[in-house]
């Protein structure tokens, strides 16, 4: 009631203020009690809601994807700079064949690098359709990150089996293909 009305009440003795206290208390009461009963369901704000949730989680999808370009990038450099700062040049008139994929690819070395190939002391890394000669422990970093780029890294056969039939016939380290 608007405090005009109840003054007038007042006047007109048709009320007394304890009645009205009281009457003011109790409605104050129910809009309380209806706000803890009833809550008003609004379904602009649950479908506000609902499309808030899923543009988060598309951003965090996006944002998971974006990370991980970053990082193959990050990656990508980090081999780069090792071939990059490790490169043995390749020089010398003896070919040494190795595959990439499905293609014998051939380069040209001295023969201590061939050797040295051969024993697993040097490998060969490919970069942008070049191939690099690389020590070994530099090599073994980059397979850590990204094995696809070492083309070529020969290890010696730690275990030789008991039972080979040809363990008495030896291949040579030397022998040219």
């Amino acid at each position: 009631m608007s405090n005009a009305l109840k003054e007038q009440l007042l006047k007109a003795g048709l009320a007394d203020a304890k009645k009205l206290k009281a009457v003011k208390k109790a409605k104050h009461q129910e809009k309380v009690q209806a706000g803890k009963k009833h809550t008003v369901v609004n379904e602009a704000s649950v479908l506000a809601e609902q499309k808030r949730q899923q543009q988060i989680e598309r951003d965090r999808q996006l944002n998971i994807e974006k990370q991980a370009l970053v990082q193959q990038k990050a990656i990508a450099a980090q081999v780069k700079q090792l071939i990059g700062n490790n490169t043995i040049r390749a020089q010398g008139d003896v070919a040494y064949n190795f595959t990439d994929g499905k293609v014998v690819k051939r380069l040209y070395v001295s023969a201590k690098q061939h050797d040295e190939l051969s024993r697993g002391l040097l490998a060969i890394a490919k970069q942008d359709e070049q191939y690099y000669l690389v020590p070994a422990a530099v090599a073994e970093k980059i397979t850590q990150r990204q094995s696809d780029s070492i083309i070529v890294l020969n290890a010696k056969q730690q275990q030789l089996d008991e039972n080979d039939p040809y363990a008495d016939f030896k291949i040579p380290d030397d022998l040219m293909w």
